[in-house]
């Protein structure tokens, strides 16, 4: 039996003998379209693996042998950590046998191939990396399976964007079912593979169901703390009092994956990239330190964390650690001491466990979801307490604006909108504006700038200033529209501005995806006064829709929207308004020249517009910028050993 140092696990490792190295190139992508091939049926059937005689038999690596299979145990270092949970079956390689073919039967097989699915050889000329690797996505949502905010649409759109790319990307979530998301993992089936997990006093059993969909494989991690009443992470009484447990499970699960689930006939293996997405999948890193990587498993993988939103950091009472199944001497990865202040009572030693901490100080790299706001991570004021940690590694923290989807956002398609328009021709954007007014019940008048907010109704994306300008504002020769819910005060306050300016304000309490297409579309100036902003996709819709907008310069806000500069030395540049500081007097200042230049420099105007709408903000640009941070984290050694 081969030794775990001696052999590769999954199909990075497979190797054609006797084939030149242009041969081999090809060789190897005739094996990642007959996966997608096998792998089409979803989860309608399961996908047979390689021909018979193609395929040796499975080597079990000595490492992860179940213990009740007789073999001599392998040998580890003392004192040893816990090792990590085992799957109930065996992990196998599966090397083809590929000596009999020539090269006329590998360019046969070639040809083959493009016959029987073109759009798997030629993806629409789509940009390839120069480098393809094995990506594990841990995250507690992802559209459309199950979505609460931005995570959910960076989980489900950047894999689909990297798998398009050439690598092989698999998303692990839980698989949540709680009535009315149950339609939504219909189509994915069992995969027969279940494991233990040692934590919380106990052994507890999860299950793998998974989908292949859009060249991604989706696996969801299904245990019955996932299956009840409410949203993702609570109900109407709060935040689930397990969420720990619920997300340490789905961490451990996301570390067996690419070992146990042999997916399209082969496993990931253990060269793999992770990504973790905020504090639900932070444990990733600790875990692959901690109790993988003294065992000789995951050496060579690399994790990136990803920073969503710095606020929410899974901060539980330190009594809890013992319940992680983690190491002892490991708890200073997560220890937390909250300051005197945030302290409950005068014996609270203000002692906790930080799960989001966790993998600051063990991923290989970090990224925030703009460069505005991998800064702002580092100061006082927008760290949430982990300024400092993240400044020591500042070496490798950077920023990536999140992308948007152009199948769902695209004027010239959208579905929501009356009439359709482009870059080239504007003439339904217009139209789009008068029957936006007609069906709001607003005079029809091009000539008045129509204001539109979407968002939260909170303090967060700076309603109150909104509050205090709107007398002012309702002086001019405008229109205002707002859509979204939230703080009850604040929608108690549209419906009376509404009663008082009925022809010049609209309040929409609630949310609407087709009413924010319209607005987005109809509206001449979008408005997103937030107090921050990690990254903001309504005004990247905004751009891409030739709505000019004008934003407080704040995070992803100030890293999106280049101010307007009608003396540029190349001419007028700029795609709208960023103002700073956060004062009624700025925002008005800034609100007041976008409507002056609407109504008095039509030509400037309509440079705004077409120069947002040519903004290149899709999934495919950040995927590459996201390749080469992948680059980086693996040119190091893994930070923790």
């Amino acid at each position: 039996m081969a030794t775990a140092a001696g052999m590769g696990i999954g199909a990075a490792c497979l190797v054609a003998p006797q084939v030149r190295p242009g041969r081999r190139l090809r060789l190897q992508r005739v094996r990642r379209r007959c996966v997608a091939e096998l792998s089409r049926d979803g989860g309608s059937a399961q996908r047979p693996l390689a021909p018979a005689p193609l395929v040796k038999q499975p080597v079990m690596p000595t490492f992860l042998v179940p213990t009740s299979t007789p073999t001599a145990p392998a040998q580890s270092p003392s004192p040893a950590p816990t090792p990590p949970p085992l799957p109930d079956s065996g992990v196998g390689e599966i090397e083809p046998d590929l000596e009999g073919l020539t090269e006329d039967s590998i360019d046969k097989t070639i040809f083959v191939a493009s016959e029987q699915e073109s759009e798997i050889m030629d993806v629409k000329e789509q940009a390839q990396a120069k480098v393809t690797r094995s990506v594990v996505f841990v995250t507690g949502e992802a559209s459309p399976y199950a979505k609460s905010g931005g995570l959910g649409d960076v989980c489900g759109s950047l894999p689909i964007a990297l798998a398009l790319r050439g690598h092989r990307v698999m998303v692990v979530m839980p698989r949540y079912m709680n009535g009315a998301l149950n339609k939504n993992f219909a189509n994915a089936f069992y995969t027969e593979k279940h494991i233990k997990i040692p934590c919380f006093g106990g052994e507890h059993e999860v299950t793998f169901f998974h989908e292949y969909r859009d060249s991604v494989d989706w696996v969801f991690v299904d245990h019955p703390s996932y299956h009840r009443p409410g949203n993702l992470y609570g109900d109407n009484f709060g935040a689930f009092g397990d969420n720990q447990f619920r997300y340490t499970l789905l961490c451990y699960a996301a570390c067996e994956a690419p070992l146990i689930l042999e997916l399209g006939g082969y496993i990931y293996g253990q060269k793999c990239m992770f990504v973790v997405n905020d504090w639900h999948a932070s444990l990733v890193p600790v875990l692959l330190a901690a109790k993988y990587r003294p065992y000789g498993v995951y050496r060579d993988a690399r994790s990136v964390l990803v920073i969503h939103n710095l606020a929410h950091q899974g901060v539980e009472p330190a009594s809890t650690y013992p319940d992680l199944g983690l190491p002892p001497e490991w708890y200073g990865a997560l220890e937390w001491v909250f300051p005197e202040w945030a302290r409950r009572h005068a014996l609270d030693k203000g002692e906790a466990v930080n799960f989001l901490k966790g993998a600051v100080v063990t991923a290989d790299r970090i990224v925030t979801v703009s460069q505005g706001y991998s800064w702002e991570v580092t100061t006082a004021e927008g760290g949430q307490g982990l300024n400092e940690l993240l400044s020591s590694r500042k070496s490798v923290l950077n920023g990536i604006v999140n992308g948007i989807d152009i199948n769902d956002w695209n004027p010239s398609t959208d579905k929501f909108l009356p009439y359709h328009y482009s870059v080239d021709d504007l003439s339904g954007k217009a139209k789009c504006k008068a029957e936006l007014q007609k069906e709001l019940g607003l005079p029809i008048r091009p000539d008045v700038p129509l204001i539109g907010f979407i968002g939260r109704l909170d303090y967060q994306k700076g309603i109150d200033l909104i509050k205090l300008a709107i007398p002012d504002l309702m002086r001019d020769n405008i229109q205002f529209v707002m859509l979204g819910s939230g703080d009850p005060g604040f929608e108690g306050w549209m419906r009376s501005t509404e009663s008082g300016y009925r022809d010049k304000f609209r309040g929409w309490v609630g949310f609407s995806v087709p009413v924010s297409h319209r607005i987005t579309a109809g509206c001449d100036i979008l408005l997103m006064p937030s107090r921050f902003e990690p990254c903001g996709l309504n005004q990247l819709y905004a751009m891409q829709y030739g709505t000019v907008p004008v934003v407080h310069g704040t995070g992803g806000l100030r890293d999106t929207v280049e101010n307007f500069n009608p003396f540029a030395e190349k001419g007028e540049q700029g795609t709208g308004w960023a103002f700073s500081p956060l004062t009624i007097e700025k925002m008005l200042w800034a609100l007041r020249m976008a409507i002056s230049t609407y109504r008095e420099h039509k030509s400037s105007w309509e440079g705004l517009m077409k120069r947002g709408m040519s903004s290149d903000f899709t999934w495919d640009h950040a995927a590459s910028q996201y390749e080469q941070i992948f680059e980086w984290a693996f040119m190091d050694q893994p930070y923790v050993m």
